[in-house]
């Protein structure tokens, strides 16, 4: 009976995720079929469906979504592993994040395409310059998480913990890091959407695979429906990482759904 329930939990959930998916569909075929929009304009979902088909069969689609995927992941973990030390650092120090925090906010709001020419010339045109891209853009967004985060926990944790003895390097281990875990989740999260929001400025480097070089060779020749094809791959990529991050992070901090029931 629980297994039953559970199953229908699950198709509930899932169907509730794809609706909203299939009412764009519906709108989108509306509008195409009212004629608004000249049909050269706007592809009908059929007509992309046969591009991504073609793409996947004789285009190599396949081969420009594992190059992308692969240049997000490494620029995301080169990205993570350097934004959390850091950040739990800005969080722990008041007098290091007093000076490093105008720094931050600085070079965060630069937008990761105006440093494209820099990057050429640091790092030449190969993967390199991809990849550190895709860092900059993911360490910048996972550090102002990580760190706000910290800002969040409560002071009332640390005094206890000094209350009972604990040394700075406890409470650090013992308080900060455990409670700084979902925010670590919440800044891999932020960190991916922003990776993938870059990944087409990151791929103007002189790419000839993936799929934001796939986009940009579509454009050039006014191939409106690999555009789609690559935009709405890119979508449905993100999504899917972005819901395995949401189911690892639903079993890491488990804890604390039972501590709000």
């Amino acid at each position: 009976m629980a297994k039953a329930i559970r199953s229908s939990n699950r198709l509930g959930n899932l169907a509730w995720s794809v609706f909203p998916f299939i009412c764009l569909i519906a709108v989108w075929m509306l509008v195409h079929a009212s004629g608004w929009i000249s049909p050269a304009l706007l592809p009908s979902p059929l007509e992309v469906l046969q591009t991504f088909w073609t793409h996947l069969t004789q285009g190599g689609l396949l081969v420009n979504m594992a190059m992308s995927i692969q240049r997000v992941v490494g620029g995301l973990l080169l990205g993570m592993l350097l934004a959390v030390p850091i950040g739990f650092l800005i969080g722990w120090y008041k007098p290091i994040r007093r000076f490093v925090d105008p720094l931050v906010n600085f070079f965060r709001a630069l937008p990761p395409i105006a440093l494209i020419p820099l990057v050429i010339v640091y790092f030449g045109i190969g993967e390199m310059a991809k990849i550190a891209i895709l860092f900059y853009a993911s360490f910048f967004a996972a550090v102002i998480v990580m760190y706000e985060g910290m800002n969040q926990i409560s002071p009332v944790y640390i005094r206890v913990a000094k209350t009972l003895g604990a040394t700075d390097m406890e409470i650090f281990l013992k308080v900060m890091v455990p409670m700084t875990v979902p925010h670590m989740l919440t800044a891999l999260r932020v960190a991916l959407g922003v990776a993938w929001a870059t990944l087409v400025a990151a791929e103007l480097v002189a790419a000839q695979e993936g799929l934001g070089a796939m986009i940009q060779n579509a454009s050039a020749f006014f191939d409106l429906r690999a555009i789609y094809v690559g935009i709405i791959c890119i979508g449905a990529i993100a999504l899917l990482m972005d819901v395995a991050i949401r189911k690892l992070s639903n079993r890491l901090i488990s804890w604390q759904d039972r501590a709000g029931e």
